[in-house]
């Protein structure tokens, strides 16, 4: 593997204000399932096929796993952001590119990190909404806005690094 630049990318303020709105999200999710754990029935929906149908259960506890995991990606996709050298980049690195490449790809992580902890605060939203009785399932729209979600920043920041090649 080539040796490649080790840059400090700078933050912008719109990079800033994502990050603060990641980790808002983080305790966000956490305080919504604990604040309405207490209401849930014994067992709930625990897993929700393509179309947003609940076909899983389990007991009412296991809606904490939604918050662990999302604190488990933001933590692991903060910490893996630090070292955009390490990324697999589409385009060959050069002294010229690399800051723009590194900050192209930073972005993104930062970008689908938010969506990801967006999605979970749907499902748990949604989880709890169906263990009383106000919904059914996640509902047709989910899966669409979700491959939405993710698939629009990869192929908007995608095309971004290969025009700056």
């Amino acid at each position: 593997m080539e040796e490649r630049p080790k840059l400090t990318i700078k933050r912008t303020p719109v990079d800033q204000a994502v990050e603060i709105g990641s980790l808002f999200l983080i305790f966000a999710i956490w305080i919504f399932v604990y604040s309405h754990y207490d209401n849930l029935p014994k067992t709930i929906h625990t897993h929700f096929n393509g179309a947003g149908v609940a076909d899983g259960f389990g007991d009412k506890w296991m809606i904490f796993t939604l918050p662990c995991i999302a604190t488990v990606l933001y933590i692991a996709l903060t910490i893996l952001n630090r070292f955009p050298h390490l990324f697999n980049y589409s385009t060959v690195l050069t002294a010229e590119n690399a800051m723009d490449q590194y900050t192209n790809a930073t972005r993104l992580m930062r970008y689908l990190k938010l969506i990801v902890i967006v999605i979970f605060g749907l499902i748990a939203f949604q989880t709890i909404r169906h263990a009383n009785g106000q919904t059914e399932g996640l509902g047709a729209w989910f899966q669409p806005l979700t491959m939405g979600l993710i698939f629009i920043p990869i192929l908007y920041f995608g095309a971004k690094s290969l025009k700056s090649k």
